[in-house]
């Protein structure tokens, strides 16, 4: 079994990892695999999460191509619905093992 070198910047698992070591990344995309949602739904669905927080993290899961944005309404009020791209969708079987793993280490 391959072993990646975490600890080596240029190692791409370790790029991974920084990129969904953010807090309220992993939350997002959590939330987003129920499918695409608003802004305000998104907030709703994580207590604690600024609007400034989740915008900045939204655009930065969309620069990653994690998550795309689509403009529903450009007259303001703009409305605006993010969802996961078929990238972010690949993160639902680790999601899930990760969830599995913690459900089995807490007995």
């Amino acid at each position: 079994m391959f072993v990646p070198d975490v600890l080596l910047e240029s190692c791409a698992t370790r790029q991974a990892l920084e990129r969904l070591a953010s807090k309220w990344r992993v939350l997002v995309v959590y939330v987003l695999l129920a499918g695409p949602q608003r802004h305000a739904e998104l907030r709703r669905r994580l207590p604690g999460i600024s609007a400034k927080v989740l915008t900045e993290t939204l655009r930065d899961m969309e620069s990653d191509g994690l998550v795309s944005r689509h403009v529903l309404k450009s007259s303001p009020p703009q409305h605006v619905e993010y969802a996961l791209t078929e990238l972010g969708k690949t993160l639902e079987q680790p999601l899930a093992a990760i969830c599995e793993w913690a459900l089995t280490s807490s007995r």
